[in-house]
């Protein structure tokens, strides 16, 4: 008896851990991403770049993360977490200390990309903390671990502003590197992961949904799995940057005043070869044996509308989360003329109404259905976006737009994972998730480049000061189409309760008709 609770006791403390150091990860990445927002128009100016290849900032980071997802995912399945992890771990420090010395554009988005690469830590740890935590501890840890990245991000903010306003923009990437350091070391004395690989026979019996031709496919997966989708993950990463040049390029054609015939061409053929690249990119994922994206999984319908929702939710919020620092920094009356800590005083109550909802939806998670908390979610953000279109004249009510948005982000983010996480099976936790997290992060680079094409091509200019800055305009274009993104969201988490009840509906008939029949 007191051998068996001292297991306990040991196992407890175990699993305590490995949550506490994992979910520092979301601290440090989630600080990274937000400590360079108050200077972006930093960079603007230092670089000399247009508002459209400033997007490019978060894009980079961004396109490197969404290459690197799944393949992280993948790769953590077949040769193990831990390992992966401290791998990748590795290439985002890199990145972080590349930041530190970039002198030009060019620099710094390569050094963006690398820390982009940290992303893929978030499937590959929340499998290793959905593997190691009691069941009943499962929602308590997706609660603490989702926390910490809005943690992350409101000591980003605030962090982030006081570095760059009293010590410059280099300084934040020295900042963080001792403890990206530091984290790494804990983790690769503290963390114990079972270090077996997944067997097909260890998926005897499960099922995704209620098809066993999808419980046999999924078998198939991992008894397959053993090669990485090399030439899946380059027709992905070219669909994606040309897309993305291809929006910078329209700005850049429509400044033209004489509409150049070459450049226009030169515009159509760069989005040609993205949709050519995407065709590819579909036709190889259909061969392989082993997909970045495997389109069976993605008809589950527990898997799909989730994954889609959490896609338009993170594409338009990324539209506003270049947009904000650009419009508080820039001068009167295009602005409101602040400076860095003015942006994290606009952002900040954003980032702490985002934690805490956060950690309060885990809790509302055990009382109210996930499908209502996406539904309620998306609703709610979507109110938020139509306040910043028609209140955004002051810090204040664009302060107050964005706390309103949150707390429906969080709530919704919550559903959804919840609803993805429940719809396959263990073994293949970081597949699933990694490709979730694939299609949420294309819509994340996709957000700052339309915000930054819209600044680009919406300019003005003040009196008595240099440079032109986006117009009232451009922000009123970016606020209505992220609130239309989000009411399609809605449309999205609508259909999701709908196949709930019907799948109910359906499960409770078949279960009646059976009990009949023993009758």
């Amino acid at each position: 008896m007191v051998k068996l609770e001292e297991e306990y006791n040991g196992g407890r403390s175990t699993w305590r851990n490995t949550l506490i150091i994992l979910s520092c990860l979301g601290l440090i990445v989630m600080f990274d991403e937000t400590m360079i927002l108050p200077a972006i128009p930093d960079f603007i100016h230092k670089f000399n770049i247009s508002y459209n290849m400033s997007s490019w900032l978060l894009s980079a980071y961004i396109i490197a993360a969404a290459v690197m997802t799944p393949i992280g995912g993948k790769l953590s399945d077949i040769y193990g977490k831990k390992k992966i992890l401290l791998i990748i771990m590795a290439v985002y420090t890199i990145g972080v200390l590349a930041g530190r010395f970039a002198t030009n554009i060019e620099f710094m988005i390569a050094a963006r990309a690398a820390q982009g690469v940290g992303m893929a830590m978030f499937p590959i740890a929340f499998g290793i903390i959905r593997e190691i935590l009691p069941e009943k501890k499962l929602a308590m840890g997706q609660t603490i671990f989702s926390s910490t990245l809005s943690g992350g991000g409101v000591i980003g903010i605030v962090g982030g502003a006081a570095i760059i306003q009293n010590f410059g923009w280099q300084s934040t990437f020295v900042a963080i590197l001792p403890i990206a350091v530091a984290l790494w070391l804990l983790i690769q004395r503290f963390v114990q992961v079972d270090k077996s690989t997944p067997s097909s026979s260890s998926l005897e019996g499960i099922e995704v949904g209620s098809s066993n031709n999808g419980s046999n496919h999924h078998r198939n997966i991992l008894s397959n799995v053993q090669a990485i989708d090399i030439k899946g993950t380059l027709a992905l990463a070219c669909t994606i940057i040309t897309f993305l040049a291809g929006i910078t390029l329209i700005q850049n054609g429509n400044n033209n005043s004489s509409h150049d015939t070459v450049e226009l061409y030169h515009i159509a053929g760069i989005f040609a070869v993205s949709g050519l690249s995407l065709a590819a990119f579909i036709a190889i994922e259909k061969r392989v044996h082993s997909p970045l994206i495997d389109f069976k999984i993605m008809t589950s319908k527990g898997f799909l509308p989730p994954t889609v929702i959490l896609m338009l939710v993170f594409m338009s919020i990324f539209m506003v989360y270049l947009t904000i620092p650009v419009m508080v920094r820039s001068p009167e009356p295009l602005g409101f003329g602040g400076n860095a800590i003015s942006v994290a005083n606009v952002q900040l109550p954003f980032m702490i109404v985002l934690l805490a909802g956060t950690i309060m939806s885990g809790y509302i998670l055990n009382r109210v259905k996930n499908t209502k908390l996406i539904v309620f979610g998306t609703l709610i953000s979507t109110i938020g976006f139509f306040v910043l279109f028609i209140f955004h004249s002051t810090e204040n009510m664009v302060a107050f737009g964005l706390t309103i948005l949150s707390s429906g982000l969080s709530l919704s983010i919550t559903g959804a994972f919840n609803i993805i996480l429940l719809s396959v099976p263990m073994q293949i936790t970081g597949v699933a998730l990694g490709m979730t997290l694939l299609l949420n992060l294309v819509g994340m680079s996709v957000g700052p480049a339309v915000s930054g094409m819209l600044q680009e091509t919406y300019k003005g200019t003040v009196p008595g000061v240099a440079g032109l800055f986006p117009t009232n305009h451009a922000y009123d274009l970016i606020f209505i189409i992220s609130a239309l993104m989000s009411l399609a969201s809605v449309a999205m988490a609508l259909s999701v309760v709908r196949v709930g009840i019907r799948t109910s509906m359906t499960t409770m008939i078949r279960k009646q008709r059976e009990q009949k029949k023993r009758d």
